[in-house]
């Protein structure tokens, strides 16, 4: 592998003209393609063959209704009157009639007539049915058309809120904070390199990575199922990796031209060395996001290969960074002067990573205690994490979507917004009712039900439905608890009658959904935990040191939960964050989590301590090999780990409910797994074991295969000079 890195950057850095053209010339083609074929993403948050999913297949072929977008319309009076009143029942039914005659409007309900006017008399909700595919965004001028139809309501004093799938607010996968936050890593970036074109090639290759990937996903969505999820979280984590990867690879080019290493062979080197370790780190990463698609979810197997791909794209796109050295040749020499420029034999300063590393080893047992417990500390409130699927509810609360959802839950009770639905079918006619009307016995006497339908009969009779309405929200536990409880109790009834029960509808769709994904994540996790093992023991060539990477893994990704429960459940900073309610996370935010942090984790192990295994390698001193790990990596690793900070940190403010506590989660966690973890825990426990940190059994050693992370075994043209070089960080940071 590094061997073919040094070739394609050789080639890469002296033909830079032509594989210039040639690299951009592919990217268009896929851009182009991708945008002419491009499809629409889905909303895939069910589990194909969960009984919720299976049961609302039935009852949708029994119950038809028109696969088009809807709204909801929420009339409320003032206070002290009824929606019922002489004058603001004719201004309701005048607001209706004009909504109807809209066109693009198929229907408008009646609420009287429908029954979905309040006890209290104050609300009313209707709802509207558009000729628009469901799958399609209603006009712009028909949602306009709606509310100003809504207008004479108002004038008569009613408030008119208006809600419902049409009017969800939709969120790009790129705003302004995102632009915001690729600006924060520029910033670092600059200041790192001190070269203002040296700090835009990582962004660029980035971008242009993540361009691709995206063009591809978008001409894929014509023949595959993506989620709408699945371009938010890939663009987030393309650039935060892409960058960052760039960076490892430039830093070593412009450490090596400042030491008066020619452009080419410079080019050639980096790709080897650093380059060696960027595809490993890559391919990391890689597999743990597709190793998502085992728990057998569509939602979250999009989202995974998705983000997969714009890592490999990310990677790919790499190839052109050589060129792109090889076009600014010497203008990337660091300027006299600047830390790089000095060379660290000259600078006279010890790096701040250096000090902070030997104080570590002046006290790594008071180090290690320290960190350990404030790291639990932090991961304490993990143990309450609660993961559901998101709605309307999760929305902020200035949009009309969650204004309308708070005001039915005001209205009707909190049930109103995720009603279940019990169906029944059975191949003989007669036989419905009676099944029914037993179901509807059983359901007296179960608690946690405000209030039941009556029998709906399809028409054929083969099938019947009855719903109701919990008395709790759609992402409390008690409502879960409810659905199990009702299969447990209608169980025996299906097997007395011989007819089929189930517990249906969208809000049990979403529990089936959030159980299945709440059980793969303990085996998930052990997947995860077992491959970061092999995977490290094969790197280094030890057995320490990938028990001590997975429980710094295992301690990152609980405090990146506690965090996460803290903010987004118990609401501290909730406001300064822009997080617009407390509740559950979204159910994929778990496990998406683990998979992306266990990537980077064992990115910054591998960039960290490969540094100290070739320094131990040379001159066999434990010590000293954990100190010139730090001068050649911690500066590197800091930059890359405030990049991915800032950009996880500039999705946090997309207000997309989904990716939200994904970017807090994932943000928080590169912090303490960079700089807690690997910067500080790392350096203890590798003080604490000595030489014993690199030891492995013979017979153990004969069985691992080889794997040359830090890509030091790549042959050269004899004509260029074998200079030693550190294998996959930059010096002289």
């Amino acid at each position: 592998m590094a061997t073919l890195l040094y070739r394609l950057g050789a080639f890469g850095a002296r033909r830079w003209r032509t594989m210039l053209v040639t690299w951009l010339l592919a990217l268009g083609a896929v851009i182009g393609l991708g945008f002419s074929f491009a499809g629409s993403f889905q909303d895939s948050g069910s589990i194909p063959g969960s009984p919720a999913q299976t049961a609302l297949t039935k009852m949708d072929r029994h119950f038809p209704s028109p696969d088009t977008q809807s709204a909801r319309i929420v009339f409320q009076a003032p206070p002290g009157q009824k929606v019922t009143d002489p004058g603001l029942r004719e201004s309701l039914a005048s607001t209706l009639a004009a909504t109807s005659g809209i066109e693009g409007v198929r229907e408008v309900s009646d609420p009287a007539e429908e029954g979905t006017v309040s006890d209290d008399g104050r609300t009313a909700v209707a709802e509207v049915g558009f000729t628009t595919k469901a799958d399609e965004d209603v006009p712009a001028g028909t949602l306009d058309a709606v509310k100003a139809a809504g207008g004479q309501a108002e004038q008569a004093g009613l408030r008119t809120i208006y809600g419902g799938d049409a009017y969800e607010e939709s969120h790009p996968p790129v705003g302004p904070t995102e632009l915001i936050g690729m600006g924060v890593a520029l910033v670092i970036l600059v200041i790192t390199f001190g070269s203002l074109a040296a700090a835009g090639l990582p962004l660029l290759t980035a971008v242009l990575g993540v361009a691709g990937s995206m063009a591809a996903m978008m001409g894929l969505a014509t023949v595959l199922g993506v989620s709408d999820n699945a371009p938010t979280l890939a663009i987030m984590l393309g650039l935060a990796v892409g960058i960052d990867y760039a960076l490892f690879i430039v830093s070593r080019h412009r450490s090596q031209l400042a030491s008066g290493m020619p452009v080419t062979e410079s080019v050639a080197r980096a790709n080897a060395t650093a380059g060696s370790a960027v595809v490993f780190a890559g391919a990391t990463v890689i597999i743990a996001l597709a190793g998502l698609s085992v728990a057998g979810v569509p939602v979250l197997t999009s989202m995974g290969l998705a983000s997969a791909g714009a890592v490999a794209a990310v990677v790919l796109a790499l190839g052109l960074l050589p060129v792109l050295l090889g076009m600014l040749g010497r203008r990337l020499v660091p300027k006299p002067g600047t830390r790089m420029g000095r060379g660290k034999a000259r600078s006279g300063r010890t790096p701040l990573g250096v000090r902070w590393t030997e104080g570590v080893l002046r006290r790594p047992v008071l180090t290690l205690i320290l960190g350990v417990v404030g790291i639990i500390a932090l991961a304490l409130p993990a143990l309450q994490l609660r993961a559901t699927v998101t709605d309307e509810g999760n929305s902020p609360a200035t949009s009309s979507s969650r204004q309308t959802y708070d005001a039915v839950a005001d209205a009707f009770g909190p049930g109103a917004n995720g009603p279940l639905v019990i169906l029944v079918e059975d191949e003989d006619p007669a036989a419905i009712a009676s099944t029914a009307s037993a179901v509807e016995r059983t359901l007296d006497g179960v608690k946690g039900i405000a209030d039941t339908s009556g029998v709906d009969v399809a028409e054929g009779g083969a099938a019947a439905r009855i719903q109701i309405i919990p008395g709790t929200g759609p992402r409390t536990t008690e409502t879960s608890d409810l659905v199990s409880h009702l299969r447990v109790e209608l169980r025996p009834l299906a097997e007395s009658t011989g007819s089929y029960i189930a517990v249906t509808g969208m809000t049990a769709v979403g529990i089936d959904v959030a159980d299945k994904l709440n059980g793969a994540l303990i085996p998930f996790a052990i997947v995860v935990v077992g491959f970061s093992l092999l995977l490290l023991m094969i790197a280094f060539r030890s057995v320490a040191i990938p028990l001590k990477a997975t429980i710094g893994f295992l301690l990152s990704v609980g405090a990146a939960f506690g965090a996460t429960v803290a903010v987004f459940q118990w609401g501290w900073l909730a406001g300064p964050l822009g997080v617009s309610g407390e509740g559950p996370v979204a159910s994929f935010m778990p496990i998406i989590v683990m998979a992306v942090l266990f990537g980077l984790a064992m990115d910054y192990e591998v960039f960290l301590v490969s540094a100290m295994r070739e320094d131990y390698v040379d001159h066999r001193n434990a010590r000293a090999a954990i100190v010139t790990g730090a001068r050649n990596a911690a500066r590197v690793v800091t930059a890359a780990a405030l990049i991915m900070i800032s950009v996880f940190i500039s999705f946090l403010f997309s207000h997309d409910a989904d990716i939200m506590p994904i970017a807090f989660a994932l943000a928080f966690g590169v912090l303490v797994d960079a700089f807690l973890v690997r910067m500080t825990l790392v350096p203890a426990v590798m003080a604490l074991l000595g030489d014993r940190a690199w030891w492995l059994p013979r017979r153990l050693d004969r069985a691992l295969p080889r794997l040359d992370v830090e890509g030091t075994d790549f042959h050269a043209p004899d004509t260029a000079p074998q200079v030693p070089v550190h294998p996959s960080v930059p010096v002289g940071m």
